[in-house]
């Protein structure tokens, strides 16, 4: 069983193991990487966060061992032109090479399909960013079923954002609820090979019988509660629906790693699984 050293250590560089402390524990595989699938870069609307600067969050990320970040814009909650949101996206994420950019489509703007359209040809993205209730959509929509088809035909995944904050903590003027996933699995069985991940979802485990047997159907880590609820993710649906998300800047990315191996109940091939190996298989899926 990793500790929390060792997974916090998983993806350092060679060069980073060779400066460690004499202490570390045991040497650390330079190939080993860890993938954050949820993260996002530019200002959040309402306050500024220690991290909202790309070189900031870059690294943080280096200092411990994530590797990969696959991020979207807070451009893309609020602002009309999402072309130009996805343009800087993917004109920031060039200068880092742990960058991935996931474009925004905001399906209630007129022309999603041509921001759709450019996400996959111009800028090679791999996948899309929802936000069905800062754009005020369900998943039931109509439009949502043509978007998971295109994203389908074109082998691009489609990253559905159920919250962002706390309503307790959200500005008085804009108060948003979180997404109702209960279409979610109607909507997948309607749309053959569509890919889906689901992000910062508090609980589903009402909703694992159904979704289990989906394995098109992905979730992160990043709004888990308690030490051992990563495992219970794991347990309700299977290690290859799961992957770290840390949903960084708004929160802390360290949280989100120590929480997913701190309950001690996950085995070396789980977590592996969890902190890179499937977003891997994803990417790779995708690809071919």
């Amino acid at each position: 069983m990793l500790n929390r050293r060792q997974v916090i250590q998983l993806s350092l560089s060679s060069a980073t193991v060779a400066a460690a402390t004499s202490d570390a524990m045991g040497a650390v595989d330079p190939d080993e990487r860890i993938i954050d699938t949820n993260s996002h870069l530019s200002r959040w609307p309402f306050r500024r966060l220690p991290l909202d600067h790309v070189e900031r969050l870059v690294n943080k990320y280096r200092s411990i061992g994530i590797t990969e970040a696959w991020v979207s814009s807070f451009d893309g909650l609020l602002h009309r032109d999402i072309t130009s949101v996805n343009e800087r996206l993917a004109s920031q994420s060039k200068m880092f090479d742990e960058l991935v950019p996931i474009g925004v489509v905001n399906l209630n703007l007129p022309d999603w399909e041509s921001d759709l359209q450019r996400c996959c040809e111009h800028h090679q993205m791999f996948g899309v960013r929802l936000y069905p209730s800062y754009h005020n959509y369900e998943l039931d929509d109509p439009m949502m079923l043509e978007l998971l088809r295109r994203a389908a035909e074109n082998g691009r995944l489609v990253q559905i954002v159920v919250a962002l904050e706390d309503v307790r903590t959200q500005h008085s003027r804009l108060r948003v609820k979180d997404v109702d996933l209960s279409p979610l699995g109607e909507a997948l069985s309607r749309v053959e090979g569509a890919v889906v991940q689901v992000l910062n979802a508090r609980s589903v485990a009402d909703r694992s019988n159904e979704w289990s047997k989906i394995d098109r159907l992905y979730f992160d880590t990043a709004r888990v509660d308690s030490t051992d609820g990563v495992p219970q993710l794991v347990e309700q649906f299977h290690a290859g629906q799961v992957m770290l998300g840390t949903h960084a800047p708004l929160l802390i990315p360290e949280a989100a790693l120590i929480r997913t191996h701190e309950s001690g109940q996950l085995d070396v091939a789980t977590l592996r699984a969890v902190l890179s190996g499937n977003a891997k298989k994803l990417m790779a899926g995708l690809a071919s």
